[in-house]
């Protein structure tokens, strides 16, 4: 098969990963800069040109969006989609599983259980805004944020009024603002499942290594494998499914009340390889393989 990663980072680790087991299972591989493409929107004639030259058509797409280049990667991959190239992520669940609030929304809709979360732009009922959440502590997050920034943790009442009002003075875009239960019970670690179409292929928990109660890798938190129950897996597809993925990573907390998920990322990264020894690149090509022939189905998830 003809595979393209769309990738702005030829080297870094989960590009290569791709690029090197599509090869050894005997595919032609391209790695495509999708920040360098430019589509050609005509009517019955969309096409996509790279390095001044047309594309072509692709068996299948593996997108590895930025999420600094969400709006214009979403771009050039839907544009491949009207091609009838096989994209293993869709544009639109991409951008949907970037929106924070949207995501929740769509996971409280499947009946995903998820920290009670609240979207406000009042400052000033900021004591109802807290006991919708369980009071302080609190998480504030913003909607748009990813490998933990734009999230703090708020300790007081006073402290979660400053943090907000500074959010709304900085935050130009009209990004949303969350506000999300703390669970206590889990500080400073979750779980990162990586979900390949309906089954989970490798899990990892993440520690925070100091004070900091993310536990994300890029935030220097410490990876070591886990072993999830069944109620958890079914809660991380079902997640994944959701948002309309058939690759996910799915991040989620160990509460009291049950596996709890945080987010579902569209572009996970390959650390966990590292951490479980586990070959993932390998099941993402092994999946393409199986699917790419048939026509991307039509997104029933919605908005």
């Amino acid at each position: 098969m003809k595979i393209a990663i769309l990738s702005n980072g030829p080297g870094n680790y989960s590009t290569k990963r791709l690029k090197e087991e599509a090869i050894l299972r005997g595919h032609e591989v391209s790695v495509i800069k999708y920040k360098e493409c430019y589509a050609s929107i005509e009517q019955n004639n969309p096409t996509v040109s790279y390095k001044g030259k047309d594309l072509g058509v692709f068996d299948a797409i593996i997108p590895r969006i930025a999420s600094n280049m969400t709006r214009y990667g979403t771009a050039i991959v839907r544009q491949l989609e009207m091609q009838g190239c096989y994209t293993v992520s869709s544009s639109i669940a991409i951008s949907r599983s970037r929106d924070k609030l949207r995501s929740m929304q769509l996971l409280a809709k499947s009946g995903i259980g998820i920290p009670k979360t609240v979207v406000s732009r009042n400052t000033t009922d900021i004591d109802d805004l807290l006991d919708q959440v369980g009071g302080t502590p609190v998480v504030i997050k913003l909607a748009r944020g990813t490998h933990g920034n734009g999230v703090v943790l708020a300790e007081t009442k006073k402290a979660a009024k400053s943090v907000l009002q500074a959010f709304y003075l900085t935050n130009d875009d009209g990004t949303n603002i969350l506000l999300q239960e703390f669970i206590e019970e889990s500080a400073g670690t979750d779980i990162r499942a990586f979900v390949v179409g309906s089954r989970v292929v490798a899990s990892m928990k993440r520690q925070s290594l100091d004070d900091d109660f993310r536990s994300n890798l890029h935030k220097g938190g410490e990876g070591t494998i886990v072993k999830l129950t069944d109620e958890e897996k079914k809660a991380v597809v079902k997640a994944a499914k959701a948002m309309g993925l058939n690759i996910a990573g799915v991040d989620l907390l160990r509460s009291n009340r049950g596996p709890l998920v945080l987010e579902v990322n569209s572009s996970p990264g390959f650390g966990v390889e590292k951490v479980t020894g586990r070959n993932v690149a390998l099941a993402v090509i092994e999946y393409v393989e199986l699917n790419a022939k048939r026509r991307n189905r039509k997104d029933k998830v919605g908005a």
